[in-house]
């Protein structure tokens, strides 16, 4: 089976992922083909992604008026209701604090963050332990085709 057609619109909202990720729309286009092309991913036929890379005050008011949570989160995912995949919005602030405390490189937690976004258009899901394995365990698998450590082995910085 020939993987899903992706159209990929990415569009970068908080001038500092430039300054710190010059690569991330040839980066985040590479990650998420590899990723649709994952013969466990190729249930859809096709569809639009679109990638926005905000900052915190974005993600904290998407997350309050969709979610119902007045804070803002490192990673948003929206499905569109009339064709495959959707929205991905990544706060700048969260995953720069969160890499930091996690000692991880910036880069690739944003990747990271991006991939579970797409997963949870695809339909995926950790709310149940044993969804949250398969979950964890396509993420881990894609990373690492790209050279990433496995995300879940964080090792805290201490404060």
């Amino acid at each position: 089976m020939a993987p899903a057609k992706l159209e990929i619109a990415i569009a970068i909202e908080h001038a500092a992922w430039k300054k710190k990720w010059p690569q991330a729309k040839r980066d985040i286009a590479a990650l998420l083909r590899k990723a649709a092309a994952r013969d466990e991913l190729r249930g859809a036929q096709g569809g639009v992604v679109s990638v926005v890379l905000a900052n915190d005050e974005t993600l904290q008011r998407l997350n309050r008026q969709f979610r119902r949570r007045n804070k803002p989160t490192n990673v948003l995912s929206f499905p569109d209701s009339v064709e495959p995949f959707g929205g991905i919005a990544v706060a700048y602030q969260t995953v720069l604090r969160e890499a930091g405390e996690q000692n991880k490189k910036f880069v690739n937690h944003a990747k990271h963050m991006i991939l579970h976004g797409f997963l949870h258009l695809l339909g995926y899901d950790h709310i149940l332990k044993r969804d949250a394995r398969l979950m964890e365990g396509i993420e881990i698998a894609i990373l690492s085709g790209l050279g990433i450590p496995n995300p879940f082995l964080i090792e805290k910085t201490s404060a």
